[in-house]
């Protein structure tokens, strides 16, 4: 069997949008209308003729609606294979009629949830007859169509029309696949739900992820990648997906990927002062906070104006005109930002395939959350790194008490390197960055990256000595040799930030008060692999 026509629906949503017009539609065309509940008091209220389920399976709804679908007279109307003569004398024997369309939207769950709502309210919520109609329905695609999208009623007055008041085998397929992915969401909802608010674990027995897809991509890290975007089915944090595009080429995954850890690191910095992010391949090049936009952007430009070609740009406050027509002046490929002023728009527009991503607010970076990491025969969940160092926090180990200033670099650093790959080395003086390192596999030679950039920046910029000179330098995970913190001391930092540790912190407290310099521990790594 292929076409299916539609002669009787079961009508029973929780979201009314658009059902009064559809069941006007489909009581046109002559097709009976069964219904429960709100859904039939709503149609009547509109002059339609419905039938109730009760009057359907001659059982009144009871307990406070919680039986009134699961029935025979229903789900014999839903699940019988109309081809199977068995079948077809178990509907005549009892007097079953064939159910052709469902529409079914399931008890606002999610939604209740959200509202905080209390407990009792919350399980009054969870839908069972809904989900298991859904079910029954998209099991019997064949012969059955189900909707669970009040966006696709359009596509169903299309399906009738050009088929004569039937579905085809092609739609009612692609709707039992949305419907069982529906049902499966849900379902994860509700486990979720149990687990982690009702339960409190952070790593329940059984994890459901449900999401839905919200773009595909043209490819992945590389041309022969494939590669989609996927978004949570419920409330999410303001992130890159939430951002309005205003201009540019699609995102890319690369864009997508870096345009996130700018972001996670800019919204490290209260508004109170403008900040500039620039991120190449997810690692940050230059870092700066000033009292304007704009020279904070020229000063974390100066950091490594190398990588910052083809890189991507983050502000944490709306972007202004000067700013923008500065950032354009180089090749970028993505701007994303709280928001931009109409002179920022114009000089952007300038640059038609600059992607700008503008967004209500800044993701809160000590929110809580899962990470999860795909590996081989498995997957890896960890809490987020929401971990934050105040100077209260700072324990002094060295002979040298810092200074005021040393501290306040010593932080904005710490900053940075939590949002560096590992192993990490930030310098930073005055706000800014004045070199970085990555993704190195032992810490010296990061140290020595970092100051290579600042001697570079510093020659580009005809200054009398790299920015290093007097830095504060952090470091993500402890020193385990001295030998890292002698590059940094080369180089010219003045204080040294870390989480302490090592076997060996001794060794290099010793070389520490040796040069003279300031060092405190925080007690906190940030390893970022």
């Amino acid at each position: 069997m292929t076409d299916v026509a539609i002669k009787r629906a079961l009508l029973s949503v929780s979201d009314k949008t658009g059902i009064v017009e559809l069941a006007s539609r489909l009581a046109k065309a002559g097709v009976e209308l069964v219904s429960t509940g709100g859904t039939a008091k709503a149609l009547r209220e509109a002059g339609l003729q419905v039938r109730d389920v009760s009057d359907v399976t001659q059982f009144p709804e009871m307990m406070d609606g919680r039986v009134k679908t699961l029935h025979p007279m229903v789900h014999g109307g839903l699940l019988a294979v109309r081809d199977n003569p068995e079948h077809a004398e178990a509907m005549e024997t009892h007097d079953i009629g064939a159910i052709d369309l469902v529409v079914v939207n399931l008890y606002p769950f999610v939604n209740t949830v959200m509202s905080g709502a209390d407990r009792d309210t919350v399980i009054e919520n969870i839908d069972i007859g809904g989900p298991s109609m859904v079910r029954s329905a998209a099991k019997n695609h064949a012969f059955v169509t189900i909707v669970t999208d009040p966006d696709d009623y359009a596509e169903l007055y299309t399906e009738l029309a050009d088929h004569d008041g039937s579905t085809t085998l092609e739609f009612r397929k692609r709707m039992a696949a949305k419907a069982f992915a529906a049902t499966a969401a849900y379902d994860s909802a509700i486990s979720s739900w149990f687990a982690f608010a009702d339960q409190g674990k952070m790593f329940p027995d059984a994890l459901s992820v449900a999401m839905r897809l919200g773009d595909t991509l043209r490819y992945g890290e590389n041309p022969h990648q494939h590669a989609a975007l996927y978004l949570p089915n419920g409330p999410a944090a303001q992130g890159v997906p939430q951002a309005e595009q205003v201009q540019g080429k699609a995102l890319s995954y690369n864009n997508l990927n870096d345009a996130d850890a700018a972001l996670g690191l800019v919204a490290e910095f209260p508004a109170d002062k403008p900040a500039i992010v620039i991120v190449k391949h997810a690692n940050p090049c230059g870092v700066a906070v000033a009292d304007t936009l704009l020279e904070a952007w020229q000063a974390a430009l100066a950091c490594d104006s190398v990588s910052a070609f083809g890189g991507i740009v983050a502000s944490n406050v709306a972007l202004d005109g000067a700013t923008a027509s500065a950032i354009t002046e180089i090749f970028t490929e993505v701007v994303i930002a709280p928001g931009a002023d109409e002179a920022a728009r114009e000089a952007f527009a300038a640059k038609p395939n600059l992607r700008l991503l503008l967004l209500d607010n800044l993701p809160d970076p000590a929110r809580p959350g899962l990470d999860m990491k795909s590996i081989a025969g498995g997957m890896l969940l960890q809490s987020r790194d929401n971990g934050v160092i105040v100077e209260g926090d700072l324990k002094v180990v060295s002979e040298r008490q810092p200074t005021a200033q040393e501290i306040a670099d010593a932080l904005f650093a710490w900053k940075v390197a939590k949002h560096v790959k590992s192993n990490a080395i930030v310098y930073a003086k005055d706000g800014v960055t004045a070199g970085i390192g990555a993704g190195q596999m032992n810490r010296r030679d990061s140290s020595r990256i970092a100051a290579v950039r600042a001697r570079e920046a510093a020659e580009a910029a005809g200054w009398d000595a790299p920015r290093t000179v007097g830095s504060a330098v952090a470091s993500d995970a402890f020193f385990p040799f001295a030998d890292g913190l002698l590059s940094a001391i080369e180089a010219g930092a003045t204080m040294v930030i870390q989480p302490g540790g090592s076997m060996r912190d001794d060794e290099v407290i010793a070389a520490a008060d040796e040069a003279g310099i300031a060092m405190v521990f925080t007690g906190m790594r940030h390893f970022r692999h």
